[in-house]
């Protein structure tokens, strides 16, 4: 049997056509975990007319959600097919929200730019966490919030992510996470301090519910042990 190829993240490209259709299920879970981030992170910040960048941002879900909050969104994410889909969405919709293709490694964008920086789903995928959180601390303005999640690293979560989410219940595709790139909270915090942002809260985030589709609806949860979100801010000049 051939090996799974994991961390493939050329699923978001081979989706893209379909992105918006709300026909394949593993896209629509992304989408319904949209409110339950929003929700919890919105005990924090106001997205009023601030700018924020979406980093990893795939086809704009959470992006124009944003927008609608009255946020000023730029997205970026390394899928070129995505980011695509992503424009064409917002276009059609009237939404002003800036695309661009790029890795979170190698942000585009000067210093000090943006209030917020919002990654969900991402820092488990990534290349190097480190040069990803110095990046979203160089572009953050000084007082500005980062706003996360990922996946904590143990047995458990390895369990939930791989077994039941890709191969059970085929919530996500095969081959979608490496559970060796899975973050554990401690580890997080360590790689935040160093890249001069100061951690914040962090609750856990799951299943809360099914909708009448038969989907999975998501919100915030006292578990940490899987899926857990989180805040961070830059210091403010002295």
């Amino acid at each position: 049997m051939a090996s799974i190829e994991r961390n493939n993240l050329d699923i978001y490209d081979a989706v893209a056509a379909k992105w918006w259709s709300n026909d394949i299920r593993w896209v629509r879970t992304l989408n319904n975990l949209v409110p339950g981030r929003l929700g919890w992170f919105e005990r924090h910040i106001d997205w009023a007319d601030i700018n924020v960048l979406d980093l990893g941002c795939a086809g704009g879900f959470m992006a124009e959600a944003l927008a609608d909050k009255g946020a000023c969104v730029t997205g970026i994410d390394p899928a070129v097919q995505a980011i695509d889909a992503a424009r064409t969405h917002a276009d059609a919709s009237g939404k002003a929200i800036k695309y661009d293709v790029g890795v979170g490694e190698d942000l585009p964008y000067k210093d000090d730019c943006f209030d917020a920086v919002v990654c969900v789903d991402v820092l488990e995928h990534v290349a190097d966490l480190t040069k990803v959180l110095v990046e979203v601390a160089r572009v953050l303005k000084p007082g500005g919030m980062f706003l996360f999640d990922t996946i904590n690293r143990n047995l458990l979560s390895r369990f939930a992510a791989i077994t039941i989410a890709e191969n059970t219940l085929r919530l996500l595709p095969k081959g979608t996470h490496d559970p060796d790139l899975f973050i554990k909270p401690r580890e997080l915090r360590r790689a935040l301090e160093s890249a001069g942002l100061v951690p914040g809260p962090i609750t856990g985030l799951g299943p809360r519910g099914i909708n009448r589709r038969g989907d999975l609806v998501f919100g915030p949860l006292p578990m940490r042990s899987v899926v857990y979100m989180g805040i961070a801010g830059k210091p403010k000049a002295q």
